[in-house]
């Protein structure tokens, strides 16, 4: 365990930012899926099990990532840790599918892949601010 005290205010504020971009993310996942069951009703051929599979594995990632930061909220640095990384790796994969020619994922996936990506992104920022970092640096 971390100790958030030298800025807890801030730090705090990054955090709950954090959340609600996680927030975020799970309502952009979950609005996917809701659109890929309309589209299997009206246009069966652009969902595939791709679609069903990367919209229920992000909505889920989000969901566990909205307890883990309430995890590093608590001081927990190795919460802290696991998003960092994850918020500095997940939009390099992200651009990886939206640029990749033959995924298997519509346009449309590709939009919402995007949006995912950018708000992925902005927690990075939040994440790696200076008074974060320092809130959950190593102690030796």
């Amino acid at each position: 365990m971390t100790s958030t005290a030298a800025h807890p205010l801030e730090v705090r504020s990054a955090l709950a930012a954090v959340t609600r971009l996680w927030v975020l993310c799970a309502a952009v996942s979950l609005t996917a899926l809701g659109v890929a069951a309309i589209l299997t009703a009206v246009d069966p051929a652009d969902v595939n099990w791709v679609v069903w599979l990367r919209g229920a594995v992000v909505a889920g990632a989000s969901i566990v990532f909205i307890f883990v930061t309430r995890a590093a909220a608590r001081g927990n640095r190795t919460a802290y840790t696991r998003m960092r990384w994850i918020s500095l790796l997940a939009p390099i994969g992200i651009v990886v599918i939206i640029v990749a020619p033959d995924t298997g994922y519509p346009i449309w996936m590709k939009v919402e892949q995007a949006a995912v990506g950018a708000i992925i992104a902005i927690i990075a920022v939040f994440l790696n601010r200076r008074v974060v970092r320092r809130a959950f640096a190593r102690v030796r």
